[in-house]
């Protein structure tokens, strides 16, 4: 991945959202991943983690990529979907390049998955939107500190009904050696009280499914929430809350507060 024809996506956040030194971010998510709950079930098919600087929503993603610890060698290839902030996209984004890089090195980019998604409808390679892109961007120094070894389908989201997502979501879902991680922060900008209430009531519709009582005012990830929710019920798995925080309970101002909640998808119990 180092070839003079690689194309790669340079870190556009590092330094910002996260620390821009390898040294100091790898001590950085590792000591975030000690201090993060243990989990104890099954290893995970897809998780939702939030994507905020690390100062505010790391302790929380930390605790979803804690339960990969026992798939650390198992899991190869992760396919890492989230929305677009920037550039404005009709349905989901890929890019062209072959890595992505963060200061703790390359990523390489799944190019058979990548083939499988753009074969489908609503999905187009789109550079512009993946360059300054945080919400894939600031879980690679996680996945590259949790997993041995993984090549990533970065997939942004724009307009895209649940269906459309849920589609690509399938194409590429794979067996155990492929992760789902959607990353989606909650509510914005609301006063503490106002946040975690409208938080707890979107946690509880996606432990339970209900993918049409989420819209951007909930999540600003809802489009590939709510297309995970219908790939995962299609799949026979089921979603646990394991943290649901705002950005007041680790570095933020109470009256004006982003939320953040992490799930982890496993397979349901047959009958």
């Amino acid at each position: 991945m180092t070839g003079a024809t690689t194309r790669v996506r340079p870190a556009a956040v590092a330094g910002r959202f996260y620390p821009g030194d390898a040294r100091t971010l790898a001590t950085t998510v590792d000591d975030a991943l000690a201090h993060a709950a243990p989990w104890s079930g099954p290893a995970p098919k897809a998780l939702v983690v939030p994507h905020a600087g690390y100062v505010y929503s790391g302790p929380i993603a930390a605790t979803g990529y804690r339960t990969l610890a026992a798939a650390r060698d198992t899991v190869r290839r992760v396919v890492l979907i989230g929305p677009a902030h920037y550039v404005g996209v009709d349905g989901l984004a890929v890019s062209s390049a072959d890595a992505f890089v963060t200061p703790l090195g390359v990523v390489p980019v799944d190019a058979e998955l990548r083939d499988r998604a753009l074969a489908l409808p609503g999905v187009t390679i789109d550079d512009h939107a993946h360059a300054p892109e945080h919400s894939l961007e600031v879980h690679l120094p996680f996945l590259q500190r949790t997993l041995t070894d993984f090549s990533v389908l970065p997939l942004v989201v724009g307009r895209a009904d649940p269906g459309t997502v849920a589609a690509v979501l399938d194409a590429v879902w794979g067996g155990p050696d492929t992760l789902v991680v959607v990353s989606s922060d909650l509510s914005h900008y609301l006063d503490q009280r106002a946040a975690s209430a409208r938080d707890r009531a979107t946690a509880a519709a996606i432990v339970d499914g209900r993918g049409d009582d989420i819209t951007s005012e909930e999540a600003c990830g809802a489009a590939p929430v709510r297309g995970l929710l219908l790939a995962a019920r299609a799949h026979g798995l089921h979603a646990e809350l394991l943290d649901l925080r705002t950005s007041a309970d680790t570095a933020g101002d109470p009256t004006r507060v982003v939320g953040y909640g992490t799930f982890v998808f496993v397979r349901s119990a047959g009958p």
